[in-house]
């Protein structure tokens, strides 16, 4: 089947067969390595992406669900010279240490950076639990998190976190 879809602001027209997964899409064909396959169940958010704004779990949705989307992948986010504001905010505090599943926590953060700011911790967590991270504690995951939004409240950081 063809699939049309927009990936970090390229769009590609590829030939998919019908049963496979946005993940493998991603990753093996257009390179994304990012896009981390943890679990394959949708649990760990080691894939999670951002499409048409609201991140997704790509290990559990078939590529031809997202046909005609814009999806934005953790390389789509920033660069290793000029990272992206939540990007910069996880190595600002330490939100990460093995890395396995940063790409999915930077994504989702991005994803819900204009809601951070009227979340108390413990609904920020919750909002987070999705994401399974095994090194940090999450504690400076959650302040990472803070910290890009108190950016984005002062308009210090671009809207979405989209900026470079």
């Amino acid at each position: 089947m063809e699939l049309n879809i927009t990936v970090n602001g390229e769009d590609y027209t590829l030939d998919v067969e019908p049963r496979r997964l946005l993940s493998d899409v991603l990753r093996h064909d257009l390179q994304c390595y990012g896009v981390y396959l943890g679990c394959e169940h949708g649990v760990c958010g080691a894939c999670t992406v951002i499409m048409n704004g609201e991140a997704v779990r790509s290990c559990i949705m078939l590529a031809m669900q997202a046909d005609g989307a814009e999806i934005v992948t953790t390389e789509g986010l920033g660069t290793p010279e000029h990272l992206s504001p939540v990007q910069a905010a996880f190595k600002k505090e330490h939100g990460l240490q093995c890395g396995f599943c940063t790409p999915g926590f930077v994504s989702m953060v991005t994803s819900i950076l204009d809601d951070v700011e009227d979340m108390d911790d413990e609904e920020l967590r919750e909002v987070l639990s999705g994401n399974i991270c095994r090194c940090t504690g999450y504690a400076n995951i959650i302040k990472a998190a803070r910290t890009v939004a108190e950016l984005n409240s002062q308009g210090s950081c671009c809207q979405g976190g989209y900026c470079q």
